[in-house]
């Protein structure tokens, strides 16, 4: 799919899309819960798409209803089919295979796309001190595992990722028949433990942690409970319409919790250090350019989705901004950190990688041209944002990337004014 970019002007409003993390938590909550739940405004993304998929096979029944809201019908995992595929969401593999190792049956997790080349060692590790046989490809998908998972005091790494911990948080909630313990070395992006904890709390089942480096469980009566939830709007796609915003025109976002735990609500701190034109409301968000949008500083390292947009909104800052983390970048759907360099460096933004830093040359005019998504849909979307002031249309291929997250994102460009034609 080809989309072209026009410069454009915006105004308006538009409400952000919902949040895949909150949603596929809810979903793996659902799914461990004896009855019926009900998701108030479920995500359309082909994330949240493949999660539905994969709890329907785990032994859930899913209803849409007329509201459009959707029902799941749950009596906990219990597999009708012996493999299941979690898409392209590396929440979803390393989310759902611990949960699916509650059977005790023979399943295989499989992927899509740069799924089968992220590294999985971390199931070959600690699978076999939970009961679990597991076969992988040196590391790498797909997996064959057997359970049934019996909690233990482990210890794990979270340096690379978090989301084998929302996993293992997850499954021993639903399993624990005594005290236990989760022991994290160097937990990287704690925001999205918040959320783990925070989803599992409102469906009944209580974790506590010190100081996020031991998480402890214990025993209750009913491990999880059938809840109606609401799944909130999603920062990391909001951030793209915040950054528009500020570069681009006056615009109002509407339906984001600024009191979430989701990690990228750290945007807001970049966009007031750029002093951009921002006033926050009970309901909304007001964001417009400035006369002079100014270089910032900031640390990414616990929210590494935010480098896109950021870098966006970089590009347009007078003089050099700084951002932290990249080695967080490597293994995403793109290796992000070379990706956002090549392709913004096509519209004319100098990106200096130096060791865990960014450096982003800002406030010269960028080019019209022509990008490619690298299958990403956050390198679409910051192309598309950064389109939006360019001195001429940019066309970005492959642009049909943004169904991993925000299908709706180009027409919501279209709302606001945009000329986006595609």
């Amino acid at each position: 799919m080809i989309v072209k970019i026009k410069p454009s002007v915006l105004t308006g409003s538009v409400i952000a899309p919902a949040s895949k993390s909150s949603m596929q938590r809810a979903c793996a909550a659902a799914l461990l819960s004896e009855g019926a739940s009900e998701i108030i405004n479920p995500g359309k993304s082909n994330d949240d798409l493949a999660a539905l998929d994969v709890i329907q096979k785990l032994g859930a029944r899913v209803v849409e209803n007329e509201d459009g809201s959707i029902t799941i019908h749950s009596l906990g995992v219990d597999p009708i089919e012996e493999e299941i595929n979690c898409g392209e969401s590396g929440l979803g593999i390393r989310m759902f295979t611990p949960i699916a190792a509650l059977s005790n049956g023979h399943i295989t997790i499989n992927g899509t796309g740069s799924l089968s080349t992220r590294p999985m060692h971390f199931f070959d590790e600690i699978f076999p001190k939970l009961n679990i046989k597991i076969h992988s490809r040196e590391g790498k998908l797909p997996l064959q595992i057997q359970g049934p998972l019996v909690p233990s005091d482990i210890e794990v790494d979270g340096s690379l990722s978090s989301q084998f911990l929302t996993g293992l948080l997850m499954a021993y909630g639903a399993s624990v028949t005594k005290p236990v313990s989760i022991k994290v070395n160097n937990l990287k992006s704690k925001p999205y433990i918040d959320l783990t904890l925070k989803v599992m709390e409102s469906f009944g089942r209580k974790v506590t942690h010190t100081n996020y480096e031991v998480f402890h469980l214990e025993p209750q009566g009913k491990n999880y409970e059938p809840q109606v939830y609401t799944v909130e709007g999603d920062w990391s796609g909001a951030a793209f319409l915040l950054v528009a915003g500020a570069i681009s025109g006056k615009i109002t976002v509407k339906g984001l919790d600024l009191l979430s735990t989701q990690a990228d609500r750290e945007v807001m701190r970049a966009l007031k250090d750029c002093e951009c034109d921002l006033t926050v409301g009970p309901n909304a968000i007001n964001i417009g350019p400035p006369t002079d949008l100014k270089a910032f500083d900031f640390d990414a390292t616990d929210c590494p989705d935010l480098f896109p947009p950021l870098v966006a909104l970089a590009a347009y800052c007078g003089g050099t901004s700084t951002i932290k983390g990249v080695s967080r970048l490597a293994h995403k759907e793109s290796n992000r950190g070379l990706t956002l360099q090549e392709e913004f460096g096509k519209m004319g933004t100098k990106i200096t990688l130096q060791d865990d830093l960014m450096l982003i040359e800002g406030g010269s005019e960028l080019f019209g041209t022509t990008v490619h998504s690298r299958h990403d849909h956050r390198i679409a979307m910051a192309c598309a944002v950064a389109a939006l002031q360019a001195d001429d249309e940019v066309t970005i291929e492959d642009a049909e990337a943004i169904n991993k997250s925000y299908p709706d994102f180009y027409r919501h460009l279209q709302k606001l004014g945009a000329t986006v034609n595609f």
